[in-house]
């Protein structure tokens, strides 16, 4: 029988606009169990898009739990309750675009809404106002400290040595960013709603000595994203591996819309004040393009899908900068602002191993020994 989860959420701002932030809580439909808190200040926005925001942040971390579950979503805005349910229309633009992720985030069709009175959403409030209270010491939510981690919801500390030692099969992700192309050292805005562009001499040269140090171990699978500088990559290790590459569209890089082919710089001039808050959010979408959470929802599904399908294998996954990313946040078990505070290279390889249960260990992250060893 599928499990049942409750998500109750809610969002506020001091001012609407004003200092916003939202709180979201995710409970055992069964036993009543408090499994999960989120709550995060978002800057200056609206009660409404805080509202959604909560509710995204709560679908996520539902979805984190179990990805089958029935969910009953309630919350005390009659206006996202009966949006989210389709009876109302949604003409704000902002909210337009976090209803949509919201649908993209667990399969929607196990997913409830239910509108219920302010003071049944007390946890949820309580959590928005932490959250905004933290923020106005300039200081990060930190959590409840009364919330126990579920006994199921996280491995014992020694349980790792024991899988290391149990032999029980495990299966080997290779995560290998692409090679170089001419938008890459200028450090340009390359997603997958660009011109698509294939690997440069460099990017060439770089992808060949990585698919040789990497087929000295015996690689079982290939998959590829489906954007030509990864298939490119791909290519090299087809040829070591003696494979053909599967294409997996879920492992595409990120779309960043109207800012793709443009650098850093330039978009901070023309749209700084939307790239600081799309910088400070992981919910919000470049402007035509993706949100981070909305990479999330299609990468970590389509990592574990794959893992499943080739227990005990070892499989070679070639992709890009945000998709490896969050593969790698999620075998750390890490919230979504770790993102930020690493970056991959170009051809650099990352290696996580993941059990049939889903326990996940990074062996290795951005290694790019094979392309220091050599030169042109």
């Amino acid at each position: 029988m599928a499990r049942s989860l409750v998500v109750t959420a809610d969002g506020g701002s001091r001012g609407n606009p004003g200092p916003a932030g939202f709180g979201a809580v995710v409970i055992d439909a069964k036993t009543g169990e408090v499994l999960k808190e989120v709550a995060e200040s978002i800057g200056v926005a609206t009660n409404n898009v805080a509202e959604y925001r909560g509710l995204v942040a709560g679908l996520t971390a539902a979805h984190a739990i179990d990805p089958e579950a029935h969910i009953e979503v309630r919350m005390d805005s009659k206006l996202v309750v009966e949006q989210m349910s389709g009876r109302w229309q949604i003409k704000h633009p902002d909210m337009r675009e976090l209803a949509k992720l919201a649908r993209t985030i667990h399969p929607y069709e196990l997913i409830k809404f239910v509108w219920i009175p302010r003071e049944q959403n007390s946890h949820a409030d309580r959590l928005a106002n932490e959250a905004l209270d933290a923020a106005e010491q300039g200081q990060a939510w930190q959590g409840s400290p009364n919330v126990d981690v579920p006994a199921d919801a996280a491995p014992k500390k020694n349980q790792l040595v024991g899988r290391l030692t149990s032999g029980t099969p495990v299966t080997t992700l290779i995560l290998i960013r692409h090679g170089e192309t001419h938008l890459t050292p200028e450090r340009r805005f390359s997603g997958s709603g660009g011109t698509n562009p294939g690997l440069s001499e460099h990017g060439e040269w770089q992808a060949a000595h990585m698919a040789k140090a990497v087929c000295v171990r015996e690689i079982d699978v290939l998959y590829t994203s489906p954007l030509l500088r990864a298939k490119q990559t791909a290519a090299h290790i087809e040829q070591h591996a003696k494979l053909k590459a599967v294409v997996e569209d879920d492992f595409t890089e990120l779309n960043f819309g109207e800012w793709e082919g443009l650098s850093f710089a330039e978009v901070k001039e023309q749209d700084g004040a939307r790239l600081d808050r799309w910088l400070a959010s992981t919910s919000l979408p470049t402007p035509g393009g993706e949100s981070h959470d909305q990479v999330s929802a299609r990468v970590i599904p389509a990592m574990h899908r794959v893992a499943k399908k080739h227990a005990g294998k070892t499989v070679a996954i070639v992709a890009h900068v945000t998709p490896i990313k969050q593969m790698l946040r999620d075998a750390l078990g890490a919230s979504m602002e770790i993102i930020h505070r690493f970056d991959l290279h170009p051809c650099g390889v990352s290696v996580v191993s993941i059990w049939e249960d889903g326990f996940a260990l990074v062996r290795a992250m951005n290694d790019t020994s094979h392309l220091a060893n050599h030169s042109e």
